[in-house]
């Protein structure tokens, strides 16, 4: 088994037992954190880091991406703008995704993955769609995520809008493939598109391959107005209802969104422990609303962050939820704990549920994702002060080094795992091949 003994370190554990070590190490055995203090005893041969007095934390967690939106940067639909969330939809996603072939789909992949590393992200629950190549989109996918050495939980979006039923062959076939392998790494949920392109038939065949397998969903809910009109006018109830009547909600699911849900939507999540994220520069952008998530942390509901394809930067969706609640809400007394935590605990309680092995702190047994930051603070940087120094520091400092599973993805700002040149360039032609597909 390897060793990798990180010596010289600020190290934020955010572990309650020792919250910050002004300076100390980190051991790490295979994949797993052997142990973290002052100084720890390292085996002999161990590899050594030193951080060189530069601020080492848990690897970040996104916990709803779409890394395939990467090849939307620097696309523009033709025609006139998108005046409403369906419009962006039809005239932007629902075409780019439909244009996407097998490399389209490893290239902005990899393109998200790249971004990932150099962010400090080190966990991605992923939400896919490529309807011209449905049938082995996720095992595509999952060759990118062992190339680049991160963990994924995927999913494929499935929806009636092209073919009926279109992702419900390849959500079983991969999430009875993830459960067979028994590999942390690379794990699976059934995904959905949203219950608008849903019939009640391709609800059925969900339903039924999700109580055969105990996989949750990882479903949009009340992004736009829309959605709720669409089930209000087609199937008389809202639609987290719907989700609960097809047995959709629980401990292993993830909504994603909700911006639209009214109280009793949210007292179903909360009952049934279902799961949230909340994407705010997501929904900033497309003008949907502003989620209510002080109200659903309230009511004791799991809810995390994600980046919906915007970005894989995780502290700046952080940063953005904190702000956007102050901002929509007149109060400037709110949020900033709370969107911290979200990023912080929530995401990792999340990942929990969606993986194996335990992670989102610096502590013996943990997986050994690690980011580290070159951060040299100008406040102090003290046990009840990390907040502050994430949001308003961390925000733009570079990540030197990062690790995941207790391997080195990057060290000193060069990947060790991916060709990011190379991807580069081939992702430029493919983007490019991409749109001109799109019709």
């Amino acid at each position: 088994m390897s060793s990798l003994l990180i010596k010289n370190a600020q190290i934020v554990t955010l572990d309650p037992v020792q919250p910050i070590l002004p300076k100390g190490e980190i051991l790490v055995e295979g994949d797993k954190i052997a142990a973290v203090g002052a100084t720890v005893a390292a085996p002999e041969g161990a590899e050594v880091l030193d951080a060189g007095g530069m601020l080492a934390m848990p690897g970040l967690i996104n916990a709803h991406h779409h890394l395939y939106s990467s090849f939307a940067r620097g696309y523009a639909a033709p025609g006139e703008p998108a005046a409403t969330f369906t419009e962006i939809l039809e005239r932007l996603w629902w075409k780019l995704d439909l244009a996407l072939d097998m490399e389209g789909v490893r290239y902005s992949s990899l393109v998200a993955l790249v971004e990932a590393i150099r962010t400090g992200c080190t966990t991605i629950i992923d939400h896919h769609a490529s309807p011209s190549c449905t049938d082995g989109s996720l095992d595509a996918m999952e060759e990118t995520f062992r190339e680049a050495g991160l963990s994924g939980c995927l999913c494929y979006e499935t929806s009636d809008r092209n073919v009926p039923g279109d992702g419900v062959a390849e959500n079983e076939r991969f999430i009875r493939k993830t459960q067979a392998s028994g590999d942390g790494q690379v794990t699976a949920l059934f995904g959905l598109h949203a219950q608008m392109t849903l019939s009640d038939e391709t609800m059925e065949k969900v339903a039924a391959v999700c109580r055969d397998t105990g996989a949750g969903v990882h479903v949009h809910v009340a992004e736009g107005t829309a959605d709720e009109e669409d089930c209000l006018a087609k199937h008389g109830m809202r639609i987290v209802q719907r989700l609960e009547k097809f047995g959709l909600a629980g401990p292993k699911s993830i909504f994603v969104h909700g911006i639209h849900l009214d109280e009793s939507e949210m007292d179903i999540i909360a009952r049934t422990n279902t799961m949230m994220v909340h994407n705010p520069e997501s929904n900033m952008n497309n003008a949907v609303g502003t989620q209510k998530m002080l109200a659903l942390l309230k009511k004791g509901i799991l809810l995390g962050l994600g980046t919906d394809g915007m970005t894989s930067h995780m502290i700046s969706s952080a940063r953005v939820a904190h702000l956007l609640q102050r901002a929509t809400l007149g109060d400037p007394r709110v949020a900033f704990c709370e969107a911290c935590r979200m990023l912080l605990e929530n995401n990792a309680a999340i990942a929990g549920r969606c993986f194996p092995e335990p992670r989102g702190k610096l502590a013996a047994g943990q997986l050994a994702d690690i980011a580290i930051f070159d951060y040299d603070p100008t406040t102090p940087l003290e046990d009840g002060r990390f907040y502050g120094h994430l949001l308003y520091g961390l925000n733009v400092a570079p990540v030197d080094t990062t690790i995941a599973r207790g391997r080195i993805l990057m060290r000193h700002g060069k990947l060790t795992t991916l060709d990011a040149a190379e991807i580069a360039a081939k992702a430029r032609e493919c983007a490019r091949a991409t749109w001109s597909r799109i019709h």
